[in-house]
């Protein structure tokens, strides 16, 4: 299969926080908006967020390895320089980082994320596979 941006639309309490969340916060580039959405370029790939008031969201876990991981969450994979720079500056911002470790350490797929959550509740995966070659081959 080509490998190709994705698209997703997703619920936002607000427009301007999150635009200035994906825009400031991770550097994220605007795309159209109006005052009831925004697209955001994450990386390539196109995110929608629609005004559409109070929603609730219940973020069950699990557990990976010995970390324990939101259930509901979306995010991208990107390169080493990206996902360092961008975990320093979030750190530079003292956001909560619920996650930041290495996975699969000395197997197929071994790969370093972190999390951070959005003004809307989602929580935003960065993933770099030490790899990239084994971003889909199994164990």
């Amino acid at each position: 299969m080509q490998q190709t941006p994705f698209h997703l639309s997703l619920p936002c309490v607000s427009v301007s926080a999150t635009k200035a969340f994906y825009t400031e916060t991770l550097g994220a580039s605007l795309g159209r908006m109006s005052t009831q959405w925004v697209d955001i370029n994450l990386f390539g790939n196109q995110i929608t967020f629609t005004k559409s008031g109070d929603f609730s969201f219940h973020y069950k876990s699990y557990k990976f390895e010995e970390a324990v991981l939101p259930a509901f969450h979306f995010g991208v994979l990107v390169s080493d320089t990206q996902w360092n720079g961008l975990l320093e500056k979030l750190k530079g911002m003292s956001l909560e980082l619920p996650v930041n470790t290495l996975f699969l350490q000395g197997r197929t797929g071994a790969h370093r994320s972190f999390f951070v959550e959005d003004p809307n509740g989602y929580m935003v995966e960065f993933k770099h596979f030490l790899d990239p070659q084994q971003t889909f081959l199994a164990d």
